[in-house]
């Protein structure tokens, strides 16, 4: 039988960290499950992906299903990676703005990625500010690339004025002292609304669900085992960043793991799933309300716990 592929749709990052190094440190393997782990940008072909049966798993933002699965028709979420809607928004540090400042965005130039995008959207909708110019970032085209980094290196170019990406892009920006970061929105900075637009998740079909049980409930343990394992040393990050990041990348990666720790909680919350769903709404991925057991695989909820 060939390995379970489990795709993420950014690798050198800290936003799916969790998946990725269940799978790298052996905790997939520890739960009897051979597994790769792999890069598929953007988001959108990562669920595509799993909705056609090429991926057993898949990593992404929670509202991403819904790209490939209308009104959550097929998919289930098995486990958050991490709680809150987890991107930063950072501008070129020469342009002055304060922290906070999103009036001062009007006029700017600021790269997302796609379905990423819809966040920073809803959340300048939310805080009443018009007039910034949300678009791709340069050399973000190709299905193997990492977004934060990539959005970074652009900001470091001129090519935009900021990028809404994730903390590893916001983090080598700052150091190389081309960003500034306006907003940390899995911290509570913005709108009140957009801490819970959105978290970070693991995915699997209805039918992978229904037809190998065991194997979903192993992955979901990995998953948790990983949280654990990283809370209690987040050193380890940096023995997955040395084995899949560029050197640099893999030496911060273990302080990003460690800032990021009090939200590694895999509980998927029905507070945290009416947000999700509101924000869907709102944006225009989901229809119509859905209940808590449509969005969610409840039959997994006691391994959150283990």
């Amino acid at each position: 039988m060939p390995p379970l592929r489990v795709a993420v749709p950014d690798l050198i990052s800290n936003s799916y960290f969790p998946i990725i190094a269940a799978v790298d440190l052996g905790f997939f393997k520890a739960e009897g499950l051979d597994a790769t782990i792999e890069l598929l940008y953007p988001v959108p072909k990562t669920m595509e992906a799993l909705r056609d049966g090429v991926l057993a798993f898949a990593a992404g933002a929670a509202h991403a299903p819904l790209m490939a699965f209308p009104d959550w028709q097929g998919v289930k979420l098995l486990a958050a990676l991490a709680q809150n809607t987890y991107w930063f928004l950072v501008v070129r540090s020469d342009l002055g703005v304060r922290r906070g400042d999103l009036a001062a965005m009007k006029g700017l130039r600021i790269g997302a990625a796609p379905g990423v995008n819809l966040a920073l959207q809803q959340l300048l909708v939310d805080a009443g500010v018009e007039g910034v110019q949300i678009g791709p970032v340069p050399g973000t085209s190709e299905p193997s690339v990492s977004f934060g980094v990539t959005a970074a290196k652009a900001l470091e170019e001129g090519k935009l004025d900021g990028f809404w990406a994730n903390g590893m892009g916001a983090e080598v920006a700052v150091r190389r002292g081309v960003g500034t970061i306006v907003l940390d929105a899995r911290r509570g900075e913005g709108p009140p609304a957009a801490v819970g637009y959105t978290f970070s998740m693991l995915a699997a079909t209805d039918r992978l669900i229904a037809e190998e049980p065991q194997t979903v409930a192993a992955a979901v343990r990995a998953l948790v085992k990983t949280q654990q394992a990283l809370k209690e040393d987040p050193t380890r990050a940096t023995e997955t960043g040395r084995r899949l990041f560029p050197p640099d990348e893999a030496e911060l990666i273990a302080e990003l793991i460690r800032r990021d720790l009090p939200y590694y909680n895999p509980a998927i919350s029905e507070a945290s799933v009416a947000s999700l769903n509101r924000f869907a709404q709102e944006v225009g991925l989901l229809s119509h309300p859905v209940p808590y057991e449509q969005v969610v695989a409840t039959q997994f909820r006691d391994i959150w716990r283990q």
